[in-house]
């Protein structure tokens, strides 16, 4: 006796669509069937012909808990991702008090979070310069990956300089563990605000100026450079111009271990978004001038970019005013985007591109379970992997409202985004946690870590 079946399903694999259905047994899937096939269950749900994705995997979110929750905490951040078919989430290390830098500080927040997550996640770690030595138990610890930033990231975190990204890297190695880098240089964005700043020049059109697209090469080129160097392995985050995927595809051309994951943001909008619209569309990298997003989406259909995440880095309202000494400079540079990732990542696919929702299946699902260690429990409409899918109607349209939006703070620049196909209801681990926009039950999300570590503890 099956606990669940799921009859009558488009289902989405990373290498076609096909008719059949699903069955569910503790958790897991225990078997994927032709339609003709009906094993007894519990409870069975006729999906009408409705596509059954996995569920999705963002792999770069911003829930501020503990430490910065007036602008997310996990329960509001962890319900969007939920309503929006997100059911597995990886959240940075940074915008914590105190920052993710050690296998104590990392249990004391694995700890705090239990019990107040509606969706499965696992965390990041921080490489900063002073926790080297911490960087072993912090992976035995259980850490995903860790970040590091080649900017400014602000206070209560530190960038590294080249000689320590390759130390860290050497380390990193011995572990078998993966560092994902924010990458803008240094002294090219450090020498640009500050000339900027002292000639009084602080509007949207100088923040730009600022953090060229030539930064973000810069940075990249570095990294390839070190990895090829000391064969360790990297992730280049939130990638957002075509000429910096380009580099990114011909190191992977020759065997480098690097994987590498865009946004939204830098598919659908532009420089003129923030120039004409605000600050809602302030980020870094920044948005890129118009040309770039089209570009760059032939580096998600050929493979380079691997991963379709959030970067979800809410603040409030206020925050993101430009009305301070420092104009646009000191508005805050993020955009709010877990819940609107998946209907925004399938709109632009299926109905734009008209492309193969397979697409969602690679980027948003199995690519980021395999490059993060958790592809065999995550990432598939596999047997043995867990219940987690989408059921996602094709036809329904939609509208991005502060008011649809289950954040703290209920705004982002994808307000006013119109499209179709949306996902409407969200299975975790074989439990249905949302249906059409309402979620169901209690905060059961669990902590996940490595593969390895988890079949031990199985």
């Amino acid at each position: 006796m099956m606990d669940l079946l799921v009859r009558n399903a488009r289902l989405v694999t990373v290498n076609e669509v096909k008719m059949g259905n699903l069955a569910v047994k503790d958790g897991r899937i225990a078997a994927v069937l032709p339609l003709a096939e009906m094993p007894d269950a519990l409870e069975t749900l006729d999906l009408q012909y409705k596509y059954l994705l996995p569920g999705a995997i963002d792999d770069h979110v911003h829930f501020n808990d503990p430490g910065y929750t007036w602008r997310e905490d996990f329960p509001h951040g962890s319900r969007a991702a939920a309503i929006g078919g997100v059911t597995t989430v990886f959240d940075m290390p940074m915008q914590n008090k105190p920052a993710v830098a050690d296998a104590a500080i990392f249990a004391q927040k694995k700890a705090g979070l239990q019990g107040r997550a509606y969706v499965d996640y696992a965390l990041w770690g921080a490489l900063i310069r002073t926790n080297a030595a911490a960087l072993a138990d912090l992976q035995a610890g259980g850490a995903i990956a860790f970040k590091c930033f080649m900017c400014d990231p602000g206070k209560d975190y530190t960038e590294l300089r080249l000689d320590e990204i390759e130390q860290r890297l050497q380390i990193l190695k011995k572990l078998h563990g993966l560092a994902g880098f924010h990458c803008e240089d240094y002294v090219m964005i450090r020498t640009g605000e500050a000339e900027r700043l002292a000639a009084g020049q602080i509007g949207r059109q100088d923040y730009l100026a600022a953090r060229p697209v030539e930064a973000e090469e810069k940075a990249v080129y570095d990294i390839l450079r070190l990895v090829e160097k000391t064969g360790g392995r990297a992730h280049i985050c939130h990638v957002s111009h075509p000429q910096v995927a380009e580099q990114i595809r011909r190191a992977k051309q020759r065997g480098l271990p690097v994987s590498a994951e865009t946004c939204m943001h830098y598919l659908l909008f532009s420089t003129q978004d923030l120039l004409e619209r605000g600050t809602a569309f302030k980020c870094s990298p920044p948005l890129r001038e118009p040309g770039a997003a089209e570009a760059l989406w032939e580096y998600v259909l050929d493979g380079t970019l691997d991963c379709i995440c959030s970067d979800h880095s809410p603040s409030a309202i206020e925050e993101k005013e430009e009305t301070g000494e420092k104009g646009t400079f000191g508005a805050w540079g993020g955009i709010s985007g877990v819940q609107s990732a998946v209907q925004l990542f399938w709109d632009f696919v299926v109905n734009k591109k008209q492309a193969s929702p397979v697409l969602l299946a690679r980027c948003m699902a199995a690519n980021p379970a395999g490059i993060f260690g958790l592809y065999g429990r995550k990432g598939a409409l596999q047997v043995g992997f867990d219940a987690d899918f989408i059921v996602m109607d094709a036809e329904q349209e939609w509208e991005i409202t502060p008011a649809s939006l289950q954040y703290l703070n209920p705004f982002s620049a994808f307000c006013g985004c119109r499209g179709k196909g949306l996902p409407v209801m969200t299975f975790l681990r074989g439990h249905r946690i949302c249906d059409h926009g309402r979620i169901c039950g209690p905060a059961e999300g669990q902590w996940l870590h490595s593969m390895e570590e988890s079949e031990e503890k199985r």
